[in-house]
């Protein structure tokens, strides 16, 4: 499946032009209800492995769930060579380009894609989700494992407790409990949906485990 790229640019750029990128798209975000109640959620997850001085293999893995059920309706992998290097707040450079190789490889087109890792919580707002679902059009969000900027305090120890990520006063995420008394996860909104709609499909696609159940097969597929 072709999937129409909104908001394209080169890739092959400079840590610093790639920061200029990042502010100059953080302005088009856009976050509102979404449009229909989504019947598909898809999971993206990338892994790497180094071939040598600056270059590394990129291996992606996007599953597609029927939702609220759960249940795999496609899938597809993509590997190759990327350049760009590992610099924390510019990952998206480095893995959305393998994203959208294996969305390509879909049948389904998602109706919302969940990525592992940030999206507005992100130091310059502009974290995988926000880039994916400004690129694309669709509506994403992000849940992370581990917190990229911002403070917060521990949510209860029950699932489905929550409390805010905040930055300089900002609500820019949402630190969520998918599971009772185990270490809770960081959701951001992407692009195309609202923090308390990415809060409830993370908590409602994680009935068993941390970490919620497309994601957790992307991340499978992505090291098959």
């Amino acid at each position: 499946m072709d999937f129409e790229l909104y908001h394209g640019h080169d890739w092959d750029v400079s840590t610093a032009e790639a920061v200029e990128i990042q502010r100059a798209l953080a302005e088009r975000l856009r976050f509102e209800s979404l449009a229909v109640k989504p019947e598909t959620l898809a999971g993206v997850d990338v892994s790497f492995r180094r071939l040598g001085y600056k270059e590394y293999a990129a291996r992606c893995g996007v599953v597609v769930l029927s939702f609220p059920e759960l249940e795999q309706v496609d899938s597809a992998r993509w590997s190759g060579r990327v350049t760009f290097p590992y610099v924390p707040g510019l990952l998206s450079f480095r893995e959305l380009p393998a994203v959208l190789n294996t969305l390509d490889g879909l049948s389904v087109r998602p109706d919302v894609i969940m990525t592992d890792g940030h999206g507005y919580a992100h130091p310059r707002r502009m974290g995988l989700a926000c880039h994916l679902g400004l690129a694309l059009n669709l509506p994403t969000f992000g849940v992370a494992k581990s917190r990229l900027t911002g403070t917060h305090v521990e949510p209860g120890g029950e699932k489905g407790s929550t409390t805010p990520l905040l930055d300089g006063g900002e609500v820019i995420g949402m630190v969520v409990r998918t599971r009772t008394d185990v270490n809770p996860v960081f959701v951001s909104a992407g692009h195309l949906i609202t923090l308390e709609e990415a809060v409830d499909l993370a908590i409602a696609a994680a009935p068993r485990y941390k970490i919620p159940e497309p994601t957790r097969a992307a991340h499978r597929l992505s090291r098959a």
